[in-house]
C-alpha cells in the first residue's frame, strides 16, 4: 500500500525503521479493512499517527511527569481511578496513537480480542500496546471507533485534529505531514518548490504555500486517485507518463548504419 522507503520520505530522517517497518506491515494486512487503500484517508491517518507518534519515533509517552501527566492518576474521565495509585503512569499513552487512560486500554482489549485470537489481555499487560502489531492496530481501533474517517474524508484536518487530541495541539506539524504524505501519494517528488508544482498542475496561484486552497486541492487530487494496493508503488500522477526508449529498436538502427558506412568506406565512397 506504501513503501516504507515512502513513509521515510514523508516522516523524515529520524523516523525508526523499525516503527516504519511495522506501520508499511499493518497498512498492507489491515489498511483496505479500514478504508485506508483510499489515498485521502491514508494521507489523513498517516498525518495524525505521525504527529502522535513523534514521527514514528515514540510508541510510548516520554514520561517526566509533567504537571499533565501528574494529573492522570486521579482522571477518572480516563477510567482512572480517583486514588493516586499509580493509574496514571501504568496507562500512559502507548501506541502509533497514544492510547491513554484504563478506559481507553480495557475498551481496546475487548475490541481487540473479538478479531484477534492471539490478543493480550491489554488492561492486565499494558505494555503490549507498545510493541507491533499492537501498536499500529490500537490506532486503527481508534479511528473506527471514533469515525475519524468521516474527517477524513471530508478534507476536515481541523476536526480530525480536534478529534484525536481534544484540542489543536501539534496542528501545525499534522498539517505538514498531511501535505507530505499527500504530495508523495500523488507522485511528487519532496524537493524544493514540492508544493508549487502541485499548484501548478493544478491551476492555483503559484506561492508554494499549502493554504486553504492547495490543502483542498491536495484533498480533491488524492479523492480522484484509485484505490491503492498492498505492495503497490507509488505512480507518479502529476508528471507525464515516460515510455521506456526502445532500445533493441535503437541498437538495431545502429548496427544498419554501422554497416552502411562501413559499405560506403569500402566502395570509395559509392553505393551501386
Amino acid at each position: 500500500m506504501i513503501a516504507v522507503k515512502d513513509l521515510r520520505t514523508i516522516a523524515g530522517a529520524r523516523a525508526r525503521a523499525g516503527i516504519l517497518e511495522g506501520v508499511a506491515e499493518g497498512l498492507a494486512r489491515h489498511g483496505k479493512a479500514f478504508g485506508l487503500d483510499r489515498p485521502e484517508m491514508l494521507a489523513a491517518f498517516l498525518a495524525q499517527v505521525g504527529h502522535e507518534s513523534g514521527r514514528f519515533r515514540y510508541l510510548e509517552e516520554i514520561w517526566g511527569p509533567t504537571a499533565a501527566q501528574r494529573r492522570y492518576d486521579t482522571r477518572t474521565d480516563l477510567g482512572n481511578t480517583p486514588e493516586a495509585d499509580g493509574d496514571g503512569y501504568r496507562y500512559r499513552g502507548r501506541g502509533l496513537i497514544q492510547v491513554t487512560g484504563r478506559a481507553n486500554v480495557v475498551a481496546f482489549a475487548a475490541w481487540a480480542k473479538e478479531r484477534f485470537a492471539d490478543a493480550p489481555d491489554f488492561s492486565a499487560e499494558p505494555d503490549g500496546l507498545a510493541a507491533f502489531p499492537w501498536a499500529f492496530v490500537s490506532a486503527l481501533w481508534y479511528w473506527e471507533s471514533r469515525d475519524l474517517g468521516r474527517f477524513a474524508a471530508a478534507g476536515d484536518l481541523i476536526g480530525l485534529t480536534r478529534a484525536v487530541n481534544g484540542g489543536l495541539n501539534g496542528l501545525a506539524d499534522r498539517r505538514r505531514l498531511y501535505v507530505r504524505a499527500a504530495l508523495v501519494l500523488l507522485g511528487q517528488e519532496l524537493t524544493k518548490g514540492a508544493v508549487k508544482r502541485f499548484q501548478a498542475a493544478r491551476g492555483l496561484t503559484l506561492d508554494d504555500i499549502a493554504g486553504a486552497k492547495t490543502l483542498r486541492e491536495l484533498h480533491v487530487a488524492l479523492s480522484e486517485m484509485p484505490l491503492l494496493k498492498a505492495g503497490a508503488a507509488m505512480r507518479p500522477a502529476l508528471q507525464a507518463d515516460r515510455v521506456a526508449p526502445p532500445w533493441g529498436l535503437i541498437f538495431l538502427t545502429l548496427c544498419v548504419l554501422a554497416a552502411l558506412a562501413a559499405a560506403i568506406f569500402l566502395s570509395g565512397g559509392k553505393i551501386s
